[in-house]
Protein backbone atom coordinates (compact mmCIF):
# COMPACT_ATOMS: atom_id res chain seq x y z
CA UNK A 1 0.00 0.00 0.00
CA UNK A 2 1.52 3.31 -1.04
CA UNK A 3 1.87 6.33 1.22
CA UNK A 4 1.72 10.06 0.52
CA UNK A 5 5.23 11.44 0.84
CA UNK A 6 6.60 14.94 0.77
CA UNK A 7 8.46 15.87 -2.42
CA UNK A 8 11.65 16.63 -0.47
CA UNK A 9 11.57 13.44 1.61
CA UNK A 10 14.04 10.60 1.14
CA UNK A 11 13.05 7.70 -1.18
CA UNK A 12 11.07 4.98 0.56
CA UNK A 13 13.28 2.16 1.84
CA UNK A 14 16.53 4.09 1.29
CA UNK A 15 19.31 4.21 3.89
CA UNK A 16 20.25 7.38 5.71
CA UNK A 17 24.01 7.88 5.27
CA UNK A 18 24.48 9.47 8.72
CA UNK A 19 22.53 7.01 10.86
CA UNK A 20 22.72 3.83 8.77
CA UNK A 21 18.96 3.33 9.28
CA UNK A 22 16.42 2.66 6.56
CA UNK A 23 13.50 4.96 5.96
CA UNK A 24 10.06 3.40 6.07
CA UNK A 25 9.15 1.54 2.85
CA UNK A 26 6.04 2.40 0.87
CA UNK A 27 4.45 -0.95 1.79
CA UNK A 28 3.64 -2.70 5.04
CA UNK A 29 6.59 -4.58 6.50
CA UNK A 30 6.62 -8.30 7.22
CA UNK A 31 6.56 -7.73 11.00
CA UNK A 32 3.50 -5.46 10.71
CA UNK A 33 1.63 -8.04 8.64
CA UNK A 34 2.47 -10.87 11.06
CA UNK A 35 1.48 -8.79 14.08
CA UNK A 36 -1.85 -7.90 12.47
CA UNK A 37 -2.54 -11.54 11.62
CA UNK A 38 -1.76 -12.59 15.20
CA UNK A 39 -4.12 -9.92 16.57
CA UNK A 40 -6.96 -10.92 14.24
CA UNK A 41 -6.51 -14.60 15.04
CA UNK A 42 -6.49 -13.88 18.77
CA UNK A 43 -9.69 -11.83 18.38
CA UNK A 44 -11.52 -14.74 16.77
CA UNK A 45 -10.08 -17.26 19.25
CA UNK A 46 -11.39 -15.17 22.15
CA UNK A 47 -14.92 -14.98 20.75
CA UNK A 48 -14.91 -18.64 19.72
CA UNK A 49 -14.00 -19.55 23.30
CA UNK A 50 -17.05 -17.60 24.51
CA UNK A 51 -19.25 -19.19 21.86
CA UNK A 52 -19.86 -15.84 20.21
CA UNK A 53 -17.80 -16.31 17.07
CA UNK A 54 -17.30 -18.68 14.15
CA UNK A 55 -16.11 -22.21 14.87
CA UNK A 56 -13.45 -21.96 12.17
CA UNK A 57 -10.88 -19.20 12.64
CA UNK A 58 -10.46 -17.30 9.35
CA UNK A 59 -6.73 -16.78 10.00
CA UNK A 60 -4.91 -20.10 9.35
CA UNK A 61 -2.38 -21.49 11.80
CA UNK A 62 0.55 -23.84 11.33
CA UNK A 63 -0.63 -27.23 12.63
CA UNK A 64 2.96 -28.25 13.38
CA UNK A 65 3.51 -25.14 15.50
CA UNK A 66 0.23 -25.70 17.33
CA UNK A 67 1.22 -29.27 18.23
CA UNK A 68 4.69 -28.31 19.43
CA UNK A 69 3.49 -25.45 21.62
CA UNK A 70 0.18 -26.86 22.84
CA UNK A 71 1.47 -27.69 26.33
CA UNK A 72 4.15 -24.99 26.53
CA UNK A 73 4.59 -23.20 29.84
CA UNK A 74 3.83 -19.45 29.69
CA UNK A 75 7.45 -18.51 30.48
CA UNK A 76 9.03 -21.10 28.15
CA UNK A 77 10.25 -20.17 24.67
CA UNK A 78 8.17 -21.24 21.69
CA UNK A 79 9.42 -24.22 19.71
CA UNK A 80 10.36 -23.23 16.14
CA UNK A 81 8.20 -24.62 13.36
CA UNK A 82 7.31 -23.86 9.78
CA UNK A 83 5.30 -20.66 9.61
CA UNK A 84 1.61 -20.80 8.79
CA UNK A 85 -0.05 -19.60 5.62
CA UNK A 86 -0.20 -15.83 5.08
CA UNK A 87 2.68 -15.34 7.53
CA UNK A 88 5.62 -13.39 6.13
CA UNK A 89 9.29 -14.25 6.41
CA UNK A 90 10.85 -11.63 8.65
CA UNK A 91 14.15 -11.05 10.37
CA UNK A 92 14.98 -9.13 13.52
CA UNK A 93 16.10 -5.62 12.53
CA UNK A 94 19.50 -4.48 13.70
CA UNK A 95 19.40 -2.22 16.72
CA UNK A 96 20.61 1.30 16.10
CA UNK A 97 21.80 3.24 19.12
CA UNK A 98 23.10 6.77 18.98
CA UNK A 99 26.88 7.12 19.18
CA UNK A 100 28.02 9.72 21.67
CA UNK A 101 28.82 12.24 18.94
CA UNK A 102 25.39 11.77 17.34
CA UNK A 103 23.73 12.10 20.74
CA UNK A 104 25.53 15.39 21.41
CA UNK A 105 24.47 16.64 17.96
CA UNK A 106 20.82 15.69 18.52
CA UNK A 107 20.77 17.16 22.03
CA UNK A 108 22.18 20.46 20.76
CA UNK A 109 19.33 20.65 18.22
CA UNK A 110 16.67 20.78 20.96
CA UNK A 111 14.99 24.18 21.27
CA UNK A 112 13.77 24.24 24.88
CA UNK A 113 14.59 23.00 28.37
CA UNK A 114 11.55 20.72 28.18
CA UNK A 115 12.90 18.93 25.10
CA UNK A 116 16.40 18.70 26.57
CA UNK A 117 15.04 17.28 29.81
CA UNK A 118 12.81 14.84 27.92
CA UNK A 119 15.63 13.45 25.78
CA UNK A 120 17.96 13.22 28.78
CA UNK A 121 15.35 11.26 30.72
CA UNK A 122 14.73 8.94 27.77
CA UNK A 123 18.37 8.05 27.20
CA UNK A 124 19.23 7.62 30.89
CA UNK A 125 16.13 5.72 32.08
CA UNK A 126 15.49 3.51 29.05
CA UNK A 127 11.75 4.07 29.53
CA UNK A 128 9.38 3.59 26.62
CA UNK A 129 7.97 6.70 24.98
CA UNK A 130 4.46 6.41 26.42
CA UNK A 131 5.75 5.36 29.84
CA UNK A 132 7.78 8.52 30.33
CA UNK A 133 5.05 10.81 28.98
CA UNK A 134 2.69 9.64 31.75
CA UNK A 135 5.00 10.64 34.63
CA UNK A 136 3.49 12.98 37.21
CA UNK A 137 5.26 15.24 39.69
CA UNK A 138 4.45 12.83 42.51
CA UNK A 139 6.26 10.07 40.58
CA UNK A 140 9.64 11.84 40.78
CA UNK A 141 12.06 10.93 43.57
CA UNK A 142 14.38 13.94 43.52
CA UNK A 143 16.88 12.79 46.22
CA UNK A 144 17.08 9.29 44.73
CA UNK A 145 17.45 10.57 41.15
CA UNK A 146 14.73 8.27 39.83
CA UNK A 147 11.10 8.29 38.77
CA UNK A 148 8.22 5.83 38.64
CA UNK A 149 6.54 4.76 35.40
CA UNK A 150 3.65 2.46 34.51
CA UNK A 151 4.95 -0.50 32.48
CA UNK A 152 3.50 -0.98 29.04
CA UNK A 153 0.94 -3.77 28.83
CA UNK A 154 1.05 -4.99 32.45
CA UNK A 155 0.41 -1.60 34.06
CA UNK A 156 2.84 -2.45 36.87
CA UNK A 157 4.48 0.55 38.52
CA UNK A 158 8.26 0.26 38.28
CA UNK A 159 11.20 2.51 39.00
CA UNK A 160 13.38 4.06 36.30
CA UNK A 161 16.77 5.63 37.11
CA UNK A 162 17.93 9.06 36.02
CA UNK A 163 21.45 10.27 35.40
CA UNK A 164 22.69 13.38 37.23
CA UNK A 165 22.46 15.39 33.99
CA UNK A 166 18.89 14.22 33.37
CA UNK A 167 17.92 15.15 36.94
CA UNK A 168 19.38 18.63 36.51
CA UNK A 169 17.60 19.24 33.20
CA UNK A 170 14.34 17.92 34.63
CA UNK A 171 14.64 20.18 37.69
CA UNK A 172 15.40 23.16 35.46
CA UNK A 173 12.33 22.47 33.32
CA UNK A 174 10.00 21.97 36.31
CA UNK A 175 11.31 25.08 38.09
CA UNK A 176 10.89 27.14 34.92
CA UNK A 177 7.21 26.23 34.71
CA UNK A 178 6.50 27.53 38.19
CA UNK A 179 3.92 26.18 40.66
CA UNK A 180 1.89 23.25 39.31
CA UNK A 181 -0.52 20.58 40.46
CA UNK A 182 1.62 17.76 41.96
CA UNK A 183 -0.75 15.17 40.46
CA UNK A 184 -0.55 16.66 36.97
CA UNK A 185 1.50 15.13 34.16
CA UNK A 186 4.99 16.67 34.08
CA UNK A 187 5.40 17.05 30.33
CA UNK A 188 3.20 19.89 29.01
CA UNK A 189 2.80 21.84 25.78
CA UNK A 190 4.72 25.09 25.45
CA UNK A 191 2.29 26.97 23.19
CA UNK A 192 -1.46 27.35 23.15
CA UNK A 193 -3.65 25.79 25.80
CA UNK A 194 -1.77 24.10 28.62
CA UNK A 195 -2.27 20.37 28.18
CA UNK A 196 -0.28 17.11 28.51
CA UNK A 197 2.29 16.43 25.83
CA UNK A 198 1.22 13.68 23.42
CA UNK A 199 3.32 11.06 21.63
CA UNK A 200 2.64 12.74 18.28
CA UNK A 201 3.91 16.08 19.60
CA UNK A 202 7.16 14.54 20.90
CA UNK A 203 7.63 12.73 17.62
CA UNK A 204 7.26 16.05 15.81
CA UNK A 205 9.97 17.54 18.03
CA UNK A 206 12.33 14.79 16.90
CA UNK A 207 11.26 15.19 13.27
CA UNK A 208 12.20 18.86 13.29
CA UNK A 209 15.63 17.98 14.67
CA UNK A 210 16.05 15.27 12.02
CA UNK A 211 15.18 17.71 9.24
CA UNK A 212 17.85 20.09 10.54
CA UNK A 213 20.54 17.40 10.97
CA UNK A 214 19.71 15.20 7.98
CA UNK A 215 19.08 12.16 10.19
CA UNK A 216 16.17 9.80 10.88
CA UNK A 217 16.42 9.00 14.59
CA UNK A 218 13.26 7.88 16.40
CA UNK A 219 12.11 7.91 20.01
CA UNK A 220 12.64 4.16 20.26
CA UNK A 221 16.27 4.64 19.24
CA UNK A 222 16.75 6.48 22.55
CA UNK A 223 15.57 3.37 24.41
CA UNK A 224 17.92 1.25 22.29
CA UNK A 225 20.75 3.65 23.14
CA UNK A 226 20.09 3.29 26.86
CA UNK A 227 19.86 -0.50 26.57
CA UNK A 228 23.11 -0.88 24.60
CA UNK A 229 25.03 1.47 26.90
CA UNK A 230 23.87 -0.37 30.02
CA UNK A 231 24.22 -3.91 28.66
CA UNK A 232 27.81 -3.30 27.55
CA UNK A 233 28.93 -1.68 30.79
CA UNK A 234 30.86 -4.05 33.09
CA UNK A 235 29.38 -2.37 36.17
CA UNK A 236 25.87 -3.66 35.37
CA UNK A 237 24.69 -7.26 35.09
CA UNK A 238 22.25 -8.43 32.46
CA UNK A 239 19.58 -8.88 35.14
CA UNK A 240 20.11 -5.27 36.22
CA UNK A 241 19.44 -4.12 32.67
CA UNK A 242 16.39 -6.41 32.41
CA UNK A 243 14.90 -4.84 35.53
CA UNK A 244 15.63 -1.27 34.41
CA UNK A 245 14.15 -1.78 30.93
CA UNK A 246 11.14 -3.68 32.28
CA UNK A 247 11.57 -6.82 30.17
CA UNK A 248 9.50 -9.85 31.18
CA UNK A 249 11.95 -12.25 29.47
CA UNK A 250 15.72 -11.92 29.85
CA UNK A 251 16.12 -13.20 26.27
CA UNK A 252 14.74 -9.84 25.12
CA UNK A 253 17.45 -8.05 27.08
CA UNK A 254 20.26 -10.09 25.50
CA UNK A 255 19.65 -8.45 22.12
CA UNK A 256 21.36 -5.36 23.56
CA UNK A 257 24.60 -7.25 24.28
CA UNK A 258 26.04 -6.38 20.89
CA UNK A 259 29.15 -4.35 20.07
CA UNK A 260 28.46 -0.79 19.05
CA UNK A 261 29.22 -0.50 15.35
CA UNK A 262 30.92 2.88 15.70
CA UNK A 263 33.14 1.76 18.58
CA UNK A 264 34.04 -1.43 16.74
CA UNK A 265 35.02 0.66 13.71
CA UNK A 266 37.30 2.83 15.88
CA UNK A 267 38.98 -0.28 17.30
CA UNK A 268 39.51 -1.64 13.79
CA UNK A 269 41.12 1.62 12.67
CA UNK A 270 43.50 1.44 15.64
CA UNK A 271 44.27 -2.16 14.72
CA UNK A 272 45.04 -1.30 11.08
CA UNK A 273 47.27 1.65 11.95
CA UNK A 274 49.25 -0.19 14.60
CA UNK A 275 52.98 -0.40 13.68
CA UNK A 276 54.19 -3.74 12.41
CA UNK A 277 56.05 -5.61 15.18
CA UNK A 278 59.83 -5.80 14.71
CA UNK A 279 61.27 -9.17 13.67
CA UNK A 280 63.50 -10.65 16.32
CA UNK A 281 65.37 -13.93 16.79
CA UNK A 282 65.68 -15.94 20.01
CA UNK A 283 68.89 -15.47 21.95
CA UNK A 284 71.80 -17.62 20.76
CA UNK A 285 70.86 -17.68 17.06
CA UNK A 286 73.11 -16.04 14.47
CA UNK A 287 71.03 -14.01 11.97
CA UNK A 288 73.37 -15.02 9.12
CA UNK A 289 72.81 -18.71 9.83
CA UNK A 290 69.05 -18.15 9.72
CA UNK A 291 69.41 -16.30 6.42
CA UNK A 292 71.37 -19.19 4.95
CA UNK A 293 68.69 -21.73 5.95
CA UNK A 294 65.45 -19.80 5.48
CA UNK A 295 66.42 -16.75 3.44
CA UNK A 296 66.38 -13.14 4.63
CA UNK A 297 62.95 -11.92 5.80
CA UNK A 298 61.35 -9.17 3.77
CA UNK A 299 62.29 -5.65 4.92
CA UNK A 300 64.82 -7.15 7.35
CA UNK A 301 68.43 -5.86 7.24
CA UNK A 302 71.11 -7.98 8.87
CA UNK A 303 73.82 -6.46 11.01
CA UNK A 304 76.72 -5.13 8.93
CA UNK A 305 74.75 -5.34 5.67
CA UNK A 306 74.54 -2.24 3.48
CA UNK A 307 71.15 -0.81 2.68
CA UNK A 308 70.48 -1.50 -1.06
CA UNK A 309 68.70 1.82 -1.33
Amino acid sequence: MGQDRRPDSAPAGSVNPKTGKRYLPDRYGAATINLTLAAVRGFYEFHAHLGAGPVLNPVPESRREAMLNRHRAPDAPRSPARRGRLRQRSSRPALRSLPYAAWDELFAAMRSDRDRALLSCYVSSGARATELLGVRLTDIDWPGQRLWVMSKGTGVRRVAPLSPDASLWLARYVAGRGPADPHAVVWRTLRGQDRPLTYSAVRRVLQRANEKLGTNWTLHDLRHTAGVRMANDPALTITDVQTILGHADIATTTIYTVPRVEEMFDRLQAFYTRPRPALTLPAGYDPRDMETIFGAPRNHKLDGQDDPT
